[in-house]
């Protein structure tokens, strides 16, 4: 039966024909479809775990308890992550364990580009890298198999590209899996508890296995020779693969679907046959530097970037530096013909009225990872350090111990509600431990939005949508020892501007101000109005355009001022009512909607 499957379906799928019975993650673009896909399958747990670390942290219980299981999550998270995979590298596993990294390169909705095969080889584990949806669903189970067989975790690293393309798959006609008992855990405190001295007898383990996971690469029919004109040999893997097959055609290609450790022998076989090696990869030279390691001459980066996502366009231009002719394409792109088109907060979200204010008190922000880092663009331009999750706590309390948190550009910091349950309580416990007096602003959406309204401790709702205990933020606040805790509604201007105030003037110890209102998208949203404007009382004077909202556009010119007056698409207009607040001529009104 053929299916037409996204990467992450494909992955999904493959786990759950290979008897995966727990898995956990938290959402991060690219691999946030790939639980809420087996959420949706019998015999799975699929859970939200509040943070990467604890999804792999649960994911290595399931395992040592007898379960096949499966965490996932973006690049970025594997850094959250990072500590739980080196120990799980001398532990090993019970029953199977695959970590599914996605990478983007190109940065579409990430902080960096980073290439997690490094974390591979710096764990001393396995990495495999599908090259399209029939892999990535094919790949999930040799992990699976491969991960008891080497007693070992496996890295199953995918990209944007082959996360959310979209490809042929041959599905099984029967892919329901036969349910698999639970393997005996045996108690062995020398494998599973990693003291000092424990640790010190599991280390030469952990490279006899890399020896001998090599061994098997060589013979592994994740990698393949595809031989062609051998006057130039081509070693790629994952999308860039489909990129120099297109390009480099009727040449030798040796796919690497093994990222680490690298076949050695099946390499140096491959390059004796060759006139010329070229690398072709994405990112960084991973595969380069360990073929130079090796002693065999290749050739790769001078040819083809070290940044930004591959392309068709990008690979051709590497061919004809290497002197293959290329097809003669027009050089205008489609891209190029199209406006750019920033990101911008949604109409109607809660967040507009906190960026809004930010900006007109002049307060410096400490900005986190979420919807509301689109506070750093036009017309807020209200953030001036945006790192990772929970950094803004961090960041600010730093500001505030060198004594730069003064009262002319006063110091915020912003994070949301799921950055909060993931990394903004530790930080959060350090201002109050460290005797901070940062103003915080928690901005609860009441989902994790900026992913897709996924479920997080504080919605209520499991993945898998069953009811559960709602942590309340405020009364975890509170229960860290902030006495200065103030609760405003996000839909409310005026009220936001006068609570952030109060707290800003609190110089002696913390304060933090929670900002609530659900999300647009949430069903919770409440059906509301939509505004107008009174094309007689605006003057253009252009404070409802700062609240950077897509639904108000400029108009014609006001006749006295020169400035274009306000206009509202009631096809984007849903009432939030944060414009009519702002503007100081009553131009702005309700209508029905």
């Amino acid at each position: 039966m053929k299916k037409l499957l996204s990467g992450n379906e494909a992955i999904a799928l493959g786990a759950k024909i290979a008897g995966v019975k727990y898995a956990s993650a938290y959402p991060g673009t690219p691999s946030t479809e790939i639980l809420e896909n087996l959420a949706k399958m019998a015999g799975v747990r699929a859970d939200w775990a509040p943070n990467e670390k604890v999804a792999l942290d649960s994911v290595a219980g399931a395992s040592y308890a007898g379960a096949r299981a499966l965490a996932t999550m973006k690049h970025v998270g594997l850094n959250v992550a990072s500590e739980t995979l080196f120990y799980l590298a001398y532990t090993g596993v019970n029953a199977g364990l695959v970590l599914i990294s996605a990478d983007d390169p190109g940065a579409w909705s990430s902080q960096n580009e980073q290439d997690n095969r490094h974390y591979a080889r710096f764990a001393k584990v396995p990495c495999l890298e599908p090259a399209d949806s029939q892999e990535a669903m094919d790949f999930v189970a040799i992990a699976f198999d491969l991960s008891e067989q080497f007693d070992t975790p496996v890295i199953l690293r995918t990209t944007t590209r082959i996360s959310h393309s979209k490809s042929v798959v041959n599905v099984p006609e029967d892919n329901r899996h036969a349910p698999r008992a639970l393997k005996e855990f045996v108690p062995d405190m020398s494998k599973y508890a990693m003291i000092p001295a424990n640790a010190r007898r599991r280390h030469p383990v952990v490279e006899d296995r890399l020896k001998k996971l090599g061994e098997w690469a060589n013979t592994a029919p994740v990698n393949q020779i595809e031989w062609g004109d051998k006057s130039m040999g081509i070693v790629t893997s994952s999308v860039a693969y489909q990129y120099a097959s297109e390009v480099f055609v009727g040449y030798s290609f040796l796919k690497l679907g093994m990222s680490y450790p690298l076949p050695e022998k099946l390499i140096r076989d491959f390059a004796s046959k060759v006139e010329r090696l070229v690398v072709v990869e994405e990112l960084d030279p991973f595969f380069e530097h360990e073929i130079r390691a090796m002693g065999i001459p290749c050739v790769g980066k001078e040819y083809f970037p070290l940044t930004n996502e591959f392309s068709l366009a990008v690979v051709r231009e590497g061919a004809r530096k290497l002197g293959v002719a290329q097809p003669d394409y027009a050089t205008a792109s489609v891209a190029a013909q199209v406006p750019a088109r920033p990101p911008a907060l949604c109409p109607g979200c809660p967040h507009r009225s906190t960026f809004y204010t930010l900006r007109k008190l002049k307060l410096r922000v400490a900005g986190d990872i979420g919807c509301y880092s689109i506070g750093v663009l036009p017309p807020f331009n209200a953030i001036d350090t945006l790192g990772c999750m929970g950094a803004s706590l961090g960041v600010a309390q730093g500001v505030d111990a060198v004594g730069e948190n003064n009262a002319k550009h006063p110091w915020v910091a912003v994070i949301g509600d799921s950055p909060f349950f993931h990394a903004g309580m530790p930080a959060l416990a350090n201002i109050v431990y460290n005797r901070g007096a940062s103003t915080v602003l928690i901005l609860d959406n009441d989902t994790t939005a900026m992913t897709g309204q996924q479920e997080n401790p504080g919605t209520g709702k499991t993945l898998q949508g069953a009811s559960v205990q709602k942590i309340d933020i405020e009364q975890v606040v509170r229960g860290m020892g902030i006495k200065d805790v103030f609760v405003v509604d996000a839909f409310d201007e005026p009220a936001v501007e006068q609570t952030i105030k109060a707290a800003v003037a609190i110089k002696d110890r913390p304060s933090v101000v929670i900002s609530r209102g659900p999300c647009v998208f949430l069903d919770t949203y409440a059906d509301k109005y939509i505004d107008d404007v009174d094309l007689v009382k605006c003057n253009g004077c252009s404070l409802c355009f700062r609240v950077g909202c897509p639904a108000i556009y400029k108009g014609e010119l006001d006749a006295t001022t020169h400035k274009p007056k306000a206009l509202i698409d009631p096809l984007l207009c849903i009432g939030c009512d944060v414009c009519l607040q702002v503007c100081p001529r009553d131009a702005i009104f309700r209508v029905g909607n």
